[in-house]
């Protein structure tokens, strides 16, 4: 924080004051310099009452008070200055450094600069510019990857594939449903990584409402053991595969997380052009239906303290499915 003014203050009152208010403003410093802002302030206030139009009072109470955390009468104080002097250099430093602690980066960049007009050689000014300016480009970041994480819309991302969809079901095949069944499944575990930086591994199906047995098939199948081994990959196959038939799903949505697959390692051996996040954490979804199989991988990042997953990067499915086709092709 800036320490607070040293040069004595001036002041028009009666005689004998002058040498009253600039002790009490001394005393103010030291205790200032000491840590004690709490003190340093209630001097400076005493000082203001003696010489009301010191500038200088001001500059150094606005000092205390921002070390006190009391931002709305640093402000003040920081405003009451530079009306008394516009053109001192250190009435915009004070406002700026209160704005700096509001958060408010841009009216504090703002405010700098004008410090900077009345001083140009000051280096602690320059200092500030430099440091606001990276902390509003951080706040604007911070402020875009909430905005991400907090309205999630893998429509948008989606908008090719429902076109395709179209195509090759049409309506008689509800298609619209089946493509809300792919994105509602992609948004929910989006939401679960963000929020906890994980995603259970599990199949969602798209159930038949007319033909399903509710009460013996459920919408959602846990798979946390498939891909321990080639062993249980292959009866996790088996056994979804025959779930899909038996309770007449129109799709299922796989949902895994990269870093729990031992076997079969969908990313190993493709090379860069097939696999362009590295070692980026993250999760895959693959969808499945008897006209359609699609898959892709949602990579997470650490931006600003915050977990974001990255818009989804379709892959190549004869290359990186996580499980083999669960329904009979259909022509």
């Amino acid at each position: 924080m800036a320490e607070a003014e040293k040069g004595l203050a001036t002041t028009g009152s009666k005689e004998g004051n002058g040498t009253e208010e600039i002790s009490l403003k001394d005393k103010g410093n030291e205790f200032f310099k000491a840590g004690n802002y709490l003190k340093a302030a209630a001097l400076y206030t005493q000082a203001i009452k003696l010489d009301p139009s010191n500038p200088t009072l001001y500059s150094n109470r606005a000092a205390a008070f921002l070390q006190l955390v009391k931002l709305n009468k640093a402000l003040a104080d920081a405003e009451t200055t530079i009306k008394l002097n516009p053109q001192w250099e250190k009435g915009y430093f004070r406002k700026g450094c209160v704005l700096e602690g509001m958060e408010r980066y841009d009216d504090a960049l703002a405010t700098f600069q004008i410090a900077l007009q009345h001083n140009p050689q000051s280096t602690e000014v320059s200092r500030k510019i430099k440091r606001i300016s990276q902390l509003a480009r951080d706040k604007k970041r911070a402020q875009e990857v909430q905005s991400m994480k907090s309205n999630v819309d893998m429509a948008k991302h989606l908008e090719t594939l429902k076109s395709e969809m179209s195509e090759k079901l049409g309506s008689e095949e509800c298609f619209e449903d089946m493509f809300s069944f792919l994105v509602e499944t992609m948004e929910t575990a989006v939401k679960s990584w963000h929020e906890a930086s994980k995603v259970d591994p599990r199949v969602y199906f798209f159930l038949d409402k007319e033909k399903t047995q509710t009460d013996k098939y459920a919408p959602v199948v846990n798979i946390d053991k498939a891909f321990e081994s080639p062993h249980t990959h292959s009866n996790c196959f088996s056994f979804l595969r025959q779930y899909a038939d038996d309770s007449f799903s129109k799709a299922a949505c796989l949902v895994v997380p990269k870093n729990i697959i031992s076997y079969p390692q969908v990313w190993k051996g493709q090379g860069s052009r097939k696999w362009k996040h590295g070692q980026h954490d993250g999760f895959f979804v693959q969808y499945e239906s008897h006209f359609m199989r699609k898959i892709w991988f949602i990579a997470s990042t650490n931006e600003k303290g915050q977990t974001l997953c990255r818009d989804p990067d379709v892959l190549d499915i004869g290359a990186h499915e996580v499980l083999p086709r669960l329904f009979k092709e259909k022509p």
